[in-house]
Protein backbone atom coordinates (compact mmCIF):
# COMPACT_ATOMS: atom_id res chain seq x y z
CA UNK A 1 0.00 0.00 0.00
CA UNK A 2 2.93 2.38 0.18
CA UNK A 3 3.13 2.90 -3.56
CA UNK A 4 -0.52 3.94 -3.92
CA UNK A 5 -1.35 6.68 -5.50
CA UNK A 6 -3.85 8.50 -3.60
CA UNK A 7 -3.93 11.82 -6.10
CA UNK A 8 -4.77 9.61 -9.45
CA UNK A 9 -7.20 7.06 -7.44
CA UNK A 10 -8.87 9.19 -4.92
CA UNK A 11 -8.09 12.84 -5.12
CA UNK A 12 -8.64 13.22 -8.82
CA UNK A 13 -11.63 11.13 -8.62
CA UNK A 14 -13.45 13.00 -6.15
CA UNK A 15 -12.69 16.10 -7.42
CA UNK A 16 -14.45 14.92 -10.93
CA UNK A 17 -17.21 13.72 -8.89
CA UNK A 18 -17.72 16.83 -7.04
CA UNK A 19 -17.45 18.76 -10.45
CA UNK A 20 -20.03 16.92 -12.42
CA UNK A 21 -22.14 16.92 -8.74
CA UNK A 22 -22.21 21.01 -9.24
CA UNK A 23 -22.20 20.79 -13.19
CA UNK A 24 -25.10 18.82 -13.72
CA UNK A 25 -27.25 20.04 -10.90
CA UNK A 26 -26.63 23.50 -12.46
CA UNK A 27 -27.99 22.16 -15.92
CA UNK A 28 -31.15 20.05 -13.78
CA UNK A 29 -31.62 23.97 -12.27
CA UNK A 30 -31.14 25.82 -15.45
CA UNK A 31 -33.54 23.40 -18.02
CA UNK A 32 -35.96 24.07 -14.79
CA UNK A 33 -35.72 28.00 -15.51
CA UNK A 34 -36.03 27.64 -18.96
CA UNK A 35 -39.34 26.50 -18.64
CA UNK A 36 -40.56 28.70 -16.20
CA UNK A 37 -39.14 31.99 -18.26
CA UNK A 38 -36.56 32.90 -16.20
CA UNK A 39 -34.18 34.44 -19.05
CA UNK A 40 -32.00 36.54 -17.02
CA UNK A 41 -30.38 34.12 -14.49
CA UNK A 42 -30.35 30.72 -17.34
CA UNK A 43 -27.20 31.88 -19.02
CA UNK A 44 -25.65 32.82 -16.11
CA UNK A 45 -26.01 29.44 -14.79
CA UNK A 46 -24.89 27.98 -18.35
CA UNK A 47 -21.74 29.28 -18.31
CA UNK A 48 -20.78 28.28 -14.36
CA UNK A 49 -22.35 25.14 -15.91
CA UNK A 50 -19.79 24.50 -18.90
CA UNK A 51 -16.77 25.96 -17.12
CA UNK A 52 -17.25 23.36 -14.61
CA UNK A 53 -17.55 21.02 -17.15
CA UNK A 54 -14.35 21.74 -18.87
CA UNK A 55 -12.79 20.84 -15.82
CA UNK A 56 -13.64 17.93 -14.61
CA UNK A 57 -13.56 16.69 -18.50
CA UNK A 58 -10.23 17.86 -18.94
CA UNK A 59 -9.56 15.13 -15.63
CA UNK A 60 -11.12 12.62 -17.43
CA UNK A 61 -9.11 13.06 -20.63
CA UNK A 62 -6.27 13.04 -18.63
CA UNK A 63 -6.76 9.72 -17.00
CA UNK A 64 -7.96 7.76 -19.44
CA UNK A 65 -6.37 4.87 -17.83
CA UNK A 66 -8.18 4.84 -14.97
CA UNK A 67 -11.44 3.64 -14.13
CA UNK A 68 -12.09 5.52 -10.87
CA UNK A 69 -12.33 8.63 -12.81
CA UNK A 70 -14.92 7.22 -15.38
CA UNK A 71 -17.14 5.87 -12.54
CA UNK A 72 -16.79 9.37 -10.49
CA UNK A 73 -18.12 10.94 -13.58
CA UNK A 74 -20.57 9.00 -13.62
CA UNK A 75 -22.07 8.63 -10.12
CA UNK A 76 -21.62 12.30 -10.76
CA UNK A 77 -24.06 12.48 -13.24
CA UNK A 78 -26.64 11.03 -11.41
CA UNK A 79 -25.82 11.98 -7.96
CA UNK A 80 -25.95 15.82 -9.94
CA UNK A 81 -29.50 15.06 -11.77
CA UNK A 82 -30.83 14.03 -8.08
CA UNK A 83 -29.76 16.93 -6.00
CA UNK A 84 -30.42 19.14 -8.91
CA UNK A 85 -34.28 18.01 -8.64
CA UNK A 86 -34.41 18.16 -5.01
CA UNK A 87 -32.92 21.48 -4.98
CA UNK A 88 -35.76 22.42 -7.34
CA UNK A 89 -38.61 21.34 -6.06
CA UNK A 90 -37.43 22.65 -2.59
CA UNK A 91 -37.14 26.68 -4.56
CA UNK A 92 -40.68 25.53 -5.61
CA UNK A 93 -40.17 28.56 -8.12
CA UNK A 94 -43.40 29.85 -10.40
CA UNK A 95 -46.85 28.69 -10.28
CA UNK A 96 -49.37 26.30 -10.80
CA UNK A 97 -52.64 25.45 -12.22
CA UNK A 98 -54.43 22.61 -10.65
CA UNK A 99 -57.76 22.00 -12.31
CA UNK A 100 -60.39 20.37 -9.51
CA UNK A 101 -63.35 18.09 -11.31
CA UNK A 102 -66.08 17.26 -9.01
CA UNK A 103 -69.56 15.47 -9.95
CA UNK A 104 -72.22 17.89 -9.68
CA UNK A 105 -72.59 21.30 -8.04
CA UNK A 106 -68.85 22.15 -6.52
CA UNK A 107 -70.10 25.15 -4.30
CA UNK A 108 -69.62 23.50 -1.34
CA UNK A 109 -65.46 22.90 -2.15
CA UNK A 110 -65.90 26.30 -3.84
CA UNK A 111 -66.61 27.88 -0.57
CA UNK A 112 -64.47 25.98 1.19
CA UNK A 113 -61.59 27.23 -1.25
CA UNK A 114 -62.43 30.52 -0.61
CA UNK A 115 -62.73 30.72 3.24
CA UNK A 116 -59.50 29.30 2.86
CA UNK A 117 -58.18 32.27 0.76
CA UNK A 118 -57.97 30.74 -2.75
CA UNK A 119 -59.70 32.60 -5.93
CA UNK A 120 -60.71 30.64 -8.43
CA UNK A 121 -62.89 30.30 -11.23
CA UNK A 122 -65.83 27.82 -11.71
CA UNK A 123 -67.17 26.30 -15.05
CA UNK A 124 -69.91 23.88 -16.16
CA UNK A 125 -69.15 20.62 -17.63
CA UNK A 126 -70.24 17.15 -18.62
CA UNK A 127 -68.25 13.91 -18.04
CA UNK A 128 -69.11 10.73 -18.83
CA UNK A 129 -71.69 9.97 -15.72
CA UNK A 130 -73.17 13.16 -15.66
CA UNK A 131 -72.50 16.93 -14.53
CA UNK A 132 -69.30 18.21 -13.36
CA UNK A 133 -67.99 21.04 -11.62
CA UNK A 134 -64.37 22.04 -12.82
CA UNK A 135 -62.91 24.71 -10.74
CA UNK A 136 -59.09 26.43 -11.63
CA UNK A 137 -57.03 27.70 -9.05
CA UNK A 138 -53.74 29.50 -9.75
CA UNK A 139 -51.39 28.50 -6.68
CA UNK A 140 -47.62 30.00 -5.88
CA UNK A 141 -45.85 25.99 -6.09
CA UNK A 142 -44.88 26.91 -2.37
CA UNK A 143 -47.91 26.76 -1.47
CA UNK A 144 -49.80 24.04 -3.55
CA UNK A 145 -48.92 21.29 -1.32
CA UNK A 146 -51.41 22.93 1.11
CA UNK A 147 -53.98 23.24 -1.26
CA UNK A 148 -53.64 19.65 -2.25
CA UNK A 149 -54.04 18.60 1.24
CA UNK A 150 -57.59 20.76 1.91
CA UNK A 151 -58.51 19.17 -1.63
CA UNK A 152 -57.54 15.56 0.13
CA UNK A 153 -59.13 16.17 3.00
CA UNK A 154 -62.73 16.18 1.30
CA UNK A 155 -65.32 13.86 0.98
CA UNK A 156 -65.90 12.53 -1.55
CA UNK A 157 -62.26 13.46 -2.81
CA UNK A 158 -62.67 15.86 -6.40
CA UNK A 159 -60.23 14.29 -9.30
CA UNK A 160 -57.40 17.14 -9.78
CA UNK A 161 -54.91 17.77 -11.77
CA UNK A 162 -51.72 20.25 -11.56
CA UNK A 163 -49.68 21.69 -14.45
CA UNK A 164 -47.26 24.25 -14.62
CA UNK A 165 -47.41 27.61 -15.97
CA UNK A 166 -45.27 29.66 -17.67
CA UNK A 167 -46.48 32.73 -16.76
CA UNK A 168 -49.29 34.90 -15.24
CA UNK A 169 -50.61 37.57 -17.03
CA UNK A 170 -53.37 40.30 -15.12
CA UNK A 171 -55.20 38.70 -11.87
CA UNK A 172 -57.62 39.33 -9.70
CA UNK A 173 -55.94 39.48 -5.95
CA UNK A 174 -58.57 39.29 -2.60
CA UNK A 175 -58.44 38.00 0.38
CA UNK A 176 -62.12 37.02 -0.60
CA UNK A 177 -61.62 36.18 -4.68
CA UNK A 178 -64.82 36.52 -6.29
CA UNK A 179 -65.95 33.22 -8.14
CA UNK A 180 -65.88 33.89 -11.44
CA UNK A 181 -62.93 35.71 -12.01
CA UNK A 182 -59.81 33.80 -13.01
CA UNK A 183 -58.27 34.84 -9.62
CA UNK A 184 -55.13 33.84 -7.43
CA UNK A 185 -53.86 33.65 -4.30
CA UNK A 186 -50.90 35.87 -3.38
CA UNK A 187 -49.17 38.37 -5.36
CA UNK A 188 -48.10 38.58 -9.02
CA UNK A 189 -45.48 39.75 -11.29
CA UNK A 190 -46.42 41.02 -14.60
CA UNK A 191 -44.62 40.24 -17.52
Amino acid sequence: MEHFDYMAWVIIPLLIFMARLADVSLATLRHSLISRGQKRIVPVFAFVEVIIWLLAISQVMNNLNNVACFLAWALGFSAGTYLGMAIEESLAIGYQLVRIIAQGNTDDIARHLKDEGYGLTTVGGSGSQGSVGILLVISKRKNLERLLGLLNSLTPKPFYTVEDVRSVGSSIIARTPVLGNLSMEGSVKRK
